[in-house]
């Protein structure tokens, strides 16, 4: 077989074995297909042919071609996992990839936004519609931390009122029970009233929907929220995980517990949540000057 067929097989075997996420399945996809098409211009179509030469060039041509060291690891990690499925599928004898070093990545700070810019930004008009929606959305990405794909995906039956948790199925098709606040539950009623008037009686399990009255689109939450950022007049640009971010820093700083944040978070490894230790450090001096976390705040 030819690498392009074995390119489908791999889908398939992500797809079907591991369960990945569509827009997992196309992100590894893109991240090899150039490659495939430039190989074989260069003759090499089958597994064998891969050498740790040919993927050495790769990595010189993803240079030469202006990708920074981030981009770079991305479509070696690809590399070294399509490379893995072909040995353990007898195609090759050993995984080329895994000989190629990956660039080193520096690691950047999560930006964030302090208590008193998230309570000013999420301090929107509550005779508009579309106003309650996107302020539904935010006070639900900033109190329970989730991601956008994870937000988007909410169904009514998702979410436990009386409790104030969500089931979110995150990555890896995993689900978690995570918490959210008495601001968000405000938000959720006001957004749920508006909701039912939209729909007017037309079935829809979502729990977000556009005016076009089907569920809610990434790329609008994410329009929707820069948007009210500009509004709003946070600094740079408003997006889902800067609102992921600040929960995040906002829960170490306030309980210390980052097995907690991990849960939250739905972090397979714990390293991953370390990020925000070195930003919990960073503003020790502050925290006493900080107010609690949104969510924690009592209504008034």
């Amino acid at each position: 077989m030819k690498l392009h067929d074995w390119q489908q097989k791999w889908m398939q075997q992500l797809q079907g074995e591991r369960g990945l996420a569509e827009l997992t399945l196309k992100n590894y996809q893109r991240l090899i297909a150039a490659d495939l098409t430039a190989l074989e211009l260069q003759k090499i179509t089958e597994p064998k042919a891969l050498r740790v030469p040919v993927i050495e060039r790769l990595l010189v041509g993803w240079r030469r071609n202006g990708l920074g060291e981030r981009s770079i690891a991305l479509k070696l990690s690809a590399w070294r996992t399509f490379c893995q499925f072909m040995v353990e599928s007898n195609a090759m004898d050993d995984n080329p990839a895994m000989s190629v070093s990956a660039p080193k990545i520096p690691k950047r700070l999560p930006k964030n936004l302090d208590v008193d810019s998230i309570s000013h930004l999420l301090d929107l008009p509550t005779d508009d519609d579309l106003a309650i929606r996107d302020a539904a959305m935010m006070e639900l990405l900033y109190a329970s931390g989730i991601r956008l794909a994870e937000l988007v995906s909410l169904d009514l039956d998702h979410i436990d009122h009386r409790m104030m948790q969500l089931r979110v199925t995150g990555k890896g098709s995993k689900t978690r029970i995570v918490p959210f606040g008495r601001c968000a539950e405000k938000a959720l009623k006001k957004w749920l009233s508006v909701r039912q008037a939209w729909l007017n009686q037309k079935p829809e399990l979502a729990l977000f929907v556009s005016k076009r009255l089907q569920r809610i689109s990434p790329r609008t939450v994410q329009q929707r929220l820069n948007y009210w950022g500009k509004q709003q007049g946070v600094v740079g640009d408003l997006h889902p995980h800067k609102l992921r971010h600040s929960f995040a820093s906002h829960m170490l700083e306030s309980s210390g517990d980052l097995r907690a944040v991990q849960e939250m978070l739905g972090h397979a490894n714990l390293s991953t949540t370390q990020v925000y230790t070195h930003l919990d450090f960073k503003r020790l001096a502050s925290v006493y000057d900080s107010a609690h976390p949104r969510a924690r705040k009592k209504s008034t």
